[in-house]
């Protein structure tokens, strides 16, 4: 009987630097490498002083054999908590360590792999680090390699193990349904495990991909904050887990169902991708990295972001009920209030009267559209809007021709009822038939007719998600999406994709390699929308943020708000239009023509520049848009309550520069009197309104604040910030 020998290799550390944090590895030839460091920026050459075990005295009743955190914790040697991967042959094989390791810079400093191996239950795992010496953002991920001679089960494989320091208090995450999405919450970390699983196969409303961990006194623009997100549009878990040196590890992956995953000898799993980052400006300065990362990897046409075009989506104002003389006239009234793309949503193809049939039959339907959509598509485009069209490719209705020939191409288990949602279920897309059958189905139309932009649908979570094999296939559907969005992309290089999902469905980094936008939620009432965006943005800059300006009273809640707060709203994002431009009296068609024409004369700074939050107090929080140390600045402020105080609370904006002056101007559309947008008539707010302005100290904005108006709930304020 052989015992545990203590590792005596000598350390070497691994050390890489980003402009904001740090990362170190200690690394030893005869096991897994050990975490030593994640956090704040250390300054060149320094480092660990002497390996961790020399600085760790043994407690009483433990193991002669101390097991710190490794990058890769195993099964059943040692090491109590999480393990990075949970995986056997037949029930045996099931006990992991790895040992052997090796490693080698992609780029020196920056950029390495770690290859670990365990020779016992013949596995191999490598991971893939990259720091991004700008953004300070970590992208990391797995990959699994079955060195045995017999196949391997996983259940779990972890993309990333993470350190996080004893100072942590909170995790902050979100949860929601639809129209409800990134609710936040909030939850102490403590000796007990917080841990969030999604098992609805797509990114989901209910359980977002990610999270922020804050520590001890951290705010908005101060203090210690980590975040982490799965880049990955299907099951998924992450944990965080205290440890008994007083630390935390927050593990990411994809949640595998049983069965899923199961390895041929010679095969390798690849996990998604972990994008994390630190950073010590509080929240914002955390948000600011995630934006910089997802700036820096969406894949434009033609390899850089065009103005975003103002939307008029057709689904609000019509619904159903096509017919081409209202829809051609629909689109007349888009054109002479500024609309820059036309898209026309569900009820175009065979069948589809409704939401109970048609799905899956992707041609236009001869009774709305005898002469297909190019009479429509040729109209919208001699308007000098571009032309897009709704699908829901991954989706079928039982009432429809394709289902009625290949009811084997939907996802379902022997013996087991196939559960319909919202009438329709889901189709085995990682079948070649199957996804060449939609490719060309959707290649058809882009090739006939003037398609630039695909609103791509997904309006359903899996259940009974087996595959033709028998085996799940919740795993299988999500790259075989991804497939076929590059295919179309590959065959029409020009076309752009907004991922939608019932709204905030399928909203991550993982389908935004293969789309240009999301539609944020379903629900288009502004007042809910002030939150939805706001949880929004910890991730994801604005211009990927579909943001409408729908009716009143809204669809989806009832409630109506006035024109100036809905476009207000509206204003940040990736704008667009939600109801029928047609039936608006002259004077709102007008506001809805000032706030497009606002928003063009805005957008490349609000979707190229930084984005801060904050909260002023008495139901009145803001966001600012712009660059440290630059010139122009934007204030959007909403009040989304009546106030509790006599007078309002300033706005503190410490993102501007102490040493200089600023020139503020109220912001408005041309059509809209500044008292629409708030009330009272102190003299301060009435100079805003002229061409002069007022000049302020950047210090006072910083730290006493911008004076806010005295208004009613549900309106906003604007005001350009000019430094002089």
């Amino acid at each position: 009987m052989a015992y545990a020998p203590l590792p005596d290799s000598p350390a070497e550390y691994v050390v890489l630097h980003g402009r904001e944090s740090s990362l170190v590895i200690e690394c030893h030839a005869d096991e897994g490498p050990l975490w030593r460091y994640w956090g704040p920026r250390l300054a060149d050459g320094a480092g660990p002083a002497l390996p961790l075990r020399a600085s760790r005295p043994l407690p009483s009743f433990m193991l002669d054999h101390d097991q710190p955190l490794t990058v890769m914790p195993g099964l059943g040697v040692g090491w109590f908590g999480q393990s990075a991967l949970l995986a056997h042959r037949a029930g045996r094989d099931f006990s992991l360590a790895f040992g052997r390791c090796r490693w080698h810079w992609v780029e020196p400093g920056r950029a390495l792999w770690l290859e670990m191996h365990d020779d016992v239950a013949r596995l191999q795992a490598t991971l893939h680090l990259q720091l991004d010496g700008d953004s300070d953002v970590l992208r990391i991920r797995t990959e699994l390699l079955n060195a045995g001679d017999a196949p391997l089960d996983v259940q779990w494989l972890a993309a990333a193990t993470l350190p996080l320091p004893d100072s942590c208090t909170a995790v902050r995450s979100f949860a929601g349904q639809h129209m409800v999405e990134f609710l936040p919450q909030v939850d102490p970390l403590t000796r007990s495990t917080w841990r969030r699983e999604n098992r609805r196969g797509r990114t989901s409303q209910d359980c977002f991909p990610g999270a922020v961990v804050t520590t001890t006194g951290a705010t908005a623009d101060t203090g210690l904050v980590y975040g982490a997100h799965l880049a990955w549009s299907g099951n998924h878990q992450q944990s965080i887990e205290w440890l008994h040196d007083g630390q935390f590890l927050w593990q990411l992956g994809e949640w595998l169902a049983p069965g899923e995953v199961r390895l041929a000898p010679g095969e390798r799993l690849q996990t998604p991708e972990v994008v994390a980052s630190l950073s010590t400006q509080g929240l914002n300065g955390l948000a600011a990295h995630f934006h910089a990362e997802l700036r820096r990897r969406l894949s434009w046409p033609q390899g850089q972001m065009a103005p975003r075009p103002v939307h008029l989506n057709t689904w609000e104002a019509l619904y159903f009920d096509h017919r081409l003389p209202e829809l051609e006239a629909l689109a007349d009234a888009a054109a002479d209030v500024g609309i820059e793309r036309f898209v026309l949503d569900d009820g175009w193809f065979l069948g589809r009267h409704h939401d109970r049939a048609g799905l899956g039959d992707w041609w236009a339907d001869p009774q709305k559209y005898p002469d297909g959509l190019a009479p429509l598509a040729q109209h919208v485009v001699s308007r000098g809007m571009q032309f897009g069209l709704w699908f829901e490719p991954e989706m079928v209705n039982p009432d429809s021709e394709l289902h009625r020939a290949h009811p084997d191409w939907a996802l379902q288990i022997d013996g087991r009822p196939m559960l319909t949602a919202r009438n329709q279920l889901v189709l085995d897309i990682s079948r070649r038939e199957v996804s060449d059958y939609l490719f060309d189905k959707l290649d058809a139309l882009l090739r006939s007719l003037p398609i630039a932009y695909i609103k791509w649908d997904h309006n359903r979570d899996l259940a009974t998600a087996g595959g033709a094999d028998g085996r799940p296939a919740w795993h299988a559907q999500v790259p075989a999406a991804y497939a076929l969005m590059a295919r179309l992309r590959q065959a029409h290089p020009a076309l752009e994709i907004e991922s939608c999902s019932g709204g905030g469905g399928r909203i991550d980094f993982g389908v935004l390699q293969h789309t240009h936008r999301v539609w944020t939620s379903d629900n288009i009432d502004a007042l809910s929308r002030v939150d939805i965006q706001r949880g929004f943005l910890q991730f994801f800059p604005p211009e990927i943020m579909g943001a409408h300006i729908g009716t009143a009273p809204a669809h989806s809640t009832g409630r109506s708000q006035a024109m100036a707060f809905r476009g207000a709203v509206a204003l940040p994002g990736h704008l667009g239009v939600e109801l029928d431009v047609r039936h608006l009296d002259a004077h709102t068609r007008d506001e809805l023509k000032g706030w497009i024409t606002l928003y063009k004369q805005w957008r490349e700074h609000l979707h190229r520049s930084r984005v801060w939050l904050g909260d002023a107090g008495d139901h009145v929080v803001w966001q600012m848009h712009g660059e440290p140390g630059g010139s122009d600045w934007l204030l959007l402020s909403y009040r989304t309550a009546p106030s509790t105080l006599r007078y309002a609370p300033a706005a503190r904006l410490p993102m501007l520069d102490g040493s200089r002056r600023y020139r503020l101007r109220v912001v408005t559309p041309q059509a809209l009197p500044a008292e629409a947008l708030y009330n009272g008539s102190a003299a301060f707010f009435e100079a805003l309104r002229t061409p002069q302005g007022v000049e302020m100290d950047g210090d006072w904005l910083r730290h006493a604040g911008l004076p806010l108006p005295r208004a009613k709930a549900e309106t906003a304020f604007i005001v350009h910030l000019q430094a002089l």
